[in-house]
């Protein structure tokens, strides 16, 4: 039986991308979604704040789930190009849990955040009258803070017990990046206990938010079914149907990945699930939201006549 090694050592990310022409087919098509969802969460962000006309509610909100994705996808994506081009897998132990840390922040600020989207248009299509009063700029901020703090607090409790708990034999990581629950198989100890307590984040952070957003998202629909403009009814499928689809890409593969247990996972399956919610959902938010929403539209024509203008 091997000696537990103390936690000083590198740990190995076997990462997503194979040894052959696929892998390097593979490692293209993600480095040029990276810098597509730096350019489309970037533009989005300078978009809104410098758009008089987008300084609304829902495009505050809007705005920070695009900073949320500018670093969610920088958090991951850098470190695999740099292992995959230099052939380096090592992490460091300290980086590990950083990398960690950042990821499990962002991604529980992500998934509260989009919970809160969703009440804003719960708000802004049910209750019509009362949405000025309801969603302030005030009400706005509250959550943002909310979803960064608790986000921040689930991720501390779970990367300090990471960082804590002995690790022996293989020091490789059968993933992309530091995923707490991947890290655990490589424990001196029985984890069950955090296995649990995995289950219980995954729940509040994860399930309970998109159980909110179907039920909010089912009145809105029957809200709509019921009106008797059909411009209101398209504008507002619209908008249902593009959060939907931000929600289904990130919390369908999140959910069904945390809540399955140790035995019934696969290193394979876990890496492809991993790729829609930290690669896939950071370049569509941008493309979805601006493509099916006319304000956005307007406002990215107007600044781009604006950019010709002065060139001209």
């Amino acid at each position: 039986m091997e000696n537990c090694n103390q936690t000083s050592t590198d740990f190995i990310l076997l990462g997503l991308f194979p040894s052959s022409r696929f892998g390097l087919f593979l490692f293209i098509l993600i480095v040029l979604i990276f810098l597509l969802a730096l350019f489309g969460n970037l533009s989005m962000i300078l978009l809104i704040f410098l758009n008089i006309h987008l300084h609304k509610p829902m495009y505050f909100l809007l705005s920070q789930l695009s900073l949320i994705d500018l670093n969610y996808i920088s958090t991951i994506v850098p470190k695999m190009a740099y292992n995959y081009l230099f052939g380096n897998k090592s992490i460091s132990f300290i980086g590990c849990g950083v990398q960690s840390f950042f990821f499990l922040t962002l991604a529980g600020a992500e998934a509260l955040l989009l919970a809160s989207m969703a009440y804003d248009r719960y708000v802004a299509i049910c209750f019509p009258l009362h949405y000025s009063i309801k969603i302030t700029r005030r009400v706005c901020v509250l959550m943002i803070i909310g979803s960064w703090i608790m986000g921040s607090i689930n991720s501390c409790a779970h990367t300090t017990y990471a960082l804590h708990i002995p690790y022996c034999r293989s020091r490789a990581i059968n993933h992309f990046f530091c995923d707490v629950p991947t890290m655990l198989t490589l424990a001196c100890i029985d984890t069950w206990v955090y296995e649990y307590t995995v289950f219980v984040s995954t729940t509040l952070f994860l399930l309970c938010p998109f159980i909110g957003i179907v039920c909010s998202y089912g009145r809105v629909l029957r809200v709509v079914h019921h009106m008797n403009s059909a411009e209101g009814k398209k504008k507002a499928y619209s908008t249902c149907s593009t959060h939907l689809t931000v929600v289904t890409f990130y919390y369908a593969p999140f959910v069904y990945t945390y809540l399955r247990p140790r035995y019934l996972r696969s290193p394979t399956e876990d890496k492809v699930l991993a790729v829609f919610y930290t690669i896939l959902t950071p370049v569509l938010n941008p493309v979805i939201y601006s493509l099916k929403n006319k304000e956005m539209m307007e406002a990215l024509r107007r600044a781009i006549q604006r950019i010709c203008s002065v060139k001209m």
